[in-house]
């Protein structure tokens, strides 16, 4: 089954509609108390990164389910073509200049998807420390055919390494509830995909 899709903007009206979906479907799903608030908790954590996103284009959200398997997606559509240069121009706007969010999992799961919103034809070749992790959670899907990162993939490698990238995802909401999140591009879309067994 699929949700209503709910078009994405910055404003609060927007982000509620995301929730107001989420309860809905989980309601219609006949789920318990426990599973609608999980399902809720990985739609709030969307809705952290969703308004950031949204300085680079514009955006939709539903939710499909099969029985008890959820998937909640957000699509992204780039304003014209977004550029590294751009993206700078955008990050400028912080005290800092530089991208300060892109520490825990949701933030690298929104740097991921910010990477493949703009026109990075060598999103693979990065090698500086803000895109370290992209190279660690890249892989292939069956879902999204072309590039794509996976919580799953990160999660595998972080495993091996310890250290702090594993204590992220040991306190992160969206990797302890989440069965995978894949962000993946989509003709010239970004599709980010929450999956969760409930």
């Amino acid at each position: 089954m699929k949700s209503d899709i709910c078009n994405l903007s910055p404003n609060v009206a927007s982000l509620e509609a995301i929730l107001a979906e989420t309860e809905r479907s989980a309601s219609y799903a006949n789920l318990d108390k426990k599973q609608t608030l999980r399902l809720r908790l990985l739609a709030e954590e969307l809705v952290g990164m969703i308004p950031e996103l949204l300085s680079f284009g514009t955006g939709s959200f539903w939710i499909e389910n099969n029985d008890k398997l959820f998937e909640l997606h957000t699509l992204l559509t780039p304003n014209s073509t977004m550029t590294s240069e751009k993206r700078e121009k955008v990050l400028s706007v912080a005290k800092s200049g530089k991208n300060a969010a892109a520490k825990g999992i949701m933030n690298k799961i929104r740097l991921a998807a910010e990477f493949m919103l703009i026109d990075y034809s060598e999103v693979a070749a990065f090698t500086n420390p803000e895109c370290e992790f992209y190279a660690m959670g890249a892989t292939t899907s069956p879902v999204l055919p072309v590039s794509t990162w996976s919580l799953n993939a990160y999660r595998t490698k972080s495993a091996q390494e310890k250290g702090e990238k594993w204590d992220e995802l040991e306190k992160s909401i969206i990797a302890n509830i989440a069965d995978d999140v894949i962000v993946g591009v989509q003709g010239k879309k970004v599709e980010i995909i929450v999956k969760k067994q409930l």
